[in-house]
């Protein structure tokens, strides 16, 4: 890989912008048809929203997307492929709740057997499955129910289905776990829709043979890495790209470094870092109205280090959920494989983001640990390390880790304004997956998708003999 200074024009048959998940994974499609291409990406490292950080004292920390689960099939091959190995997310212990009034509820799995709200929030999230199952996740405009449940939000749905003020705070911090959101911001049908990429409620929630099931040994950025490595100089980091001009004869991507030409592009980017590209002509009414609909999540995450994973020597897992007015919502135990020190990860999530980034950088650190101290106990207000990662104030991600559908988003622009591509330009990134749309999975499965279209059309243009 190369950075690059001074103007320059580049050519080739295709230029990929993003070099997140869902850039490199369409290159390397392109690599493996050998098909020539540039992938530039603004920020000076790959990855995206996945984002590895090594500590001065060596500890190994995933201030992004982090997880892998063995139903996401498209991440896990390419893990596989680049020799990136996973360990199983610490799970064993009991987890805990922390509620506003200051109770505490051991439990494992994804939710008590008993607790507050429970029977409720469990009676809709099983109604939440039996309506996803009805979803058509390649043509979402088909699905029988579409236009009605794309003008509600969860909360009125949730509202609808329980006045159980319990299981509404169950149901809430569930939707801010998932998608950095408030439940009144959402859309009803974006909600189901994810579910079914998912393949049902459960799969997000849970860790064992879930979302949260492994983590990656070198980070989650390492197979973003690995790929990068292999693809080499035509990876080009720090050009953030400016504009780009389309017609039927091709494409020019404009970055502050020159000018790169090609037959057709692919843009793997978050859908409010597309906005910020000047597209000559504009684009259409129908992608301009999907990119308006989808705000990114608001999440900041949080680390804290300590010598040892202390809270297993009292049979806590280190998972948690917190329904109080605290900053952090969910804590999980991230420590490396080998126990050599202790890690506890915290979330902060939608309306909470807010009240936190307000803060001084002493006060956030103080909340934060207030949190972690309530599930771990005090030592945990004493890390060796604390560190933090504010997505809403990332400027090539601009928010995290996934945009949402806001109403009217899937029924007013869905058909033509999701993936569909704008003439010569062709549209990635995990907010246009089928599959385990929102995840890194997703981010992978939708370069593939986008980069076995540009392949299809350049052969058509050539006649169908291809390269």
């Amino acid at each position: 890989m190369e950075r690059q200074s001074g103007t320059h024009l580049i050519e080739s048959e295709v230029v990929v912008v993003g070099g997140g998940y869902a850039g490199l994974a369409a290159a390397l499609r392109l690599h493996d048809h050998a098909v020539d291409f540039t992938l530039v990406e603004a920020a000076d490292r790959v990855g995206g929203r996945v984002l590895t950080e090594i500590r001065p004292d060596g500890v190994t920390l995933d201030h992004g997307g982090q997880w892998v689960g063995p139903t996401q099939t498209h991440l896990v091959e390419l893990a596989a492929r680049f020799a990136c190995p996973t360990f199983p997310t610490w799970e064993k212990g009991s987890h805990i709740e922390v509620w506003h009034n200051g109770a505490t509820v051991p439990y494992t799995g994804a939710a008590p057997a008993r607790g507050p709200g429970i029977a409720a929030y469990e009676r809709v999230t099983a109604l939440l499955d039996e309506l996803a199952r009805t979803v058509d996740t390649v043509r979402p405009w088909r699905t029988a129910r579409f236009a009605e449940w794309d003008a509600m939000t969860a909360q009125s749905f949730f509202h609808d289905e329980t006045v159980d003020a319990d299981a509404r705070r169950r149901l809430a911090l569930a939707v801010q776990g998932l998608w950095c959101a408030e439940p009144d911001e959402i859309s009803f049908f974006h909600v189901l829709f994810y579910i079914a990429a998912a393949g049902g409620f459960e799969p997000l929630m849970e860790t064992r043979g879930c979302a949260q099931d492994s983590r990656f040994e070198g980070g989650a950025a390492a197979p973003a890495r690995a790929v990068a490595g292999l693809l080499g100089e035509r990876v080009r980091l720090g050009e953030r790209v400016r504009a780009i001009e389309y017609d039927r004869q091709g494409v020019s991507v404009h970055t502050g470094n020159g000018v790169l030409r090609a037959r057709r592009a692919i843009v793997a980017l978050p859908p409010q870092a597309v906005r910020a590209v000047d597209f000559t002509p504009q684009l259409p009414a129908a992608r301009d109205g999907w990119l308006s609909h989808s705000p990114m999540g608001r999440v900041a995450k949080i680390h804290a280090v300590y010598d040892t994973p202390f809270w297993r020597e009292s049979g806590l897992s280190g998972v948690a959920t917190l329904y109080g007015d605290e900053p952090v919502g969910v804590v999980f135990d991230n420590s490396p494989d080998d126990a050599s020190c202790g890690v506890l990860v915290g979330f902060v999530y939608g309306d909470r983001v807010d009240r936190f980034t307000a803060l001084d950088e002493p006060a956030r650190r103080a909340a934060a640990l207030a949190g972690l101290v309530a599930v771990a106990g005090p030592r945990a207000g004493s890390p060796r390390d604390y560190t933090e990662k504010l997505w809403t104030q990332d400027p090539y991600a601009r928010g995290g880790y996934e945009a949402y559908a806001t109403p009217g988003g899937w029924s007013g622009h869905g058909e033509h304004g999701w993936r569909e591509p704008t003439g010569p330009v062709h549209w990635a990134g995990t907010e246009t997956a089928s599959e385990w749309n929102g995840y890194i999975d997703g981010a992978v499965s939708s370069g593939y998708r986008a980069a076995d279209e540009v392949v299809a059309a350049l052969r058509a243009a050539s006649g169908g003999g291809g390269r």
